[in-house]
């Protein structure tokens, strides 16, 4: 399903929303990326007209979601959400919560 945006581009948009006032360098660690290849997204976002870009402590830039970039990043959860089930689907619902627990616990220990 097309929403307007690459994967790269709504996890970057999940990272701004759900870190309001990071520095692009954190946003970076957070979706995988280096500092240079996230400001090129970062950009690209921006030119969409889908983020916006503030001064912030110092040097640092902060970014957040415009309306469209809400409505995108919405519009795209909903699509990794539909994805998550059908891949867990052939998990019952214990393993499916071994599963997530197991993870919770990999996650953790990183």
């Amino acid at each position: 399903m097309e929403i307007g945006t690459t994967l790269a581009q709504w996890d970057a948009l999940r990272a701004i929303n759900e870190h309001p006032g990071a520095s692009a360098h954190v946003l970076a660690e957070q979706t995988f990326q280096t500092d240079q290849s996230f400001g090129a997204l970062a950009t690209r976002l921006i030119e969409k007209g889908l983020v916006a870009r503030q001064p912030g402590k110092g040097r640092a830039l902060v970014h957040s979601l415009t309306d469209e970039g809400r409505r995108i990043l919405e519009r795209g959860t909903s699509i990794a959400i539909r994805v998550a089930a059908a891949a867990f689907a052939p998990l019952s619902e214990p393993e499916q919560r071994q599963l997530f627990k197991l993870l919770q616990k990999a996650l953790s220990a990183a």
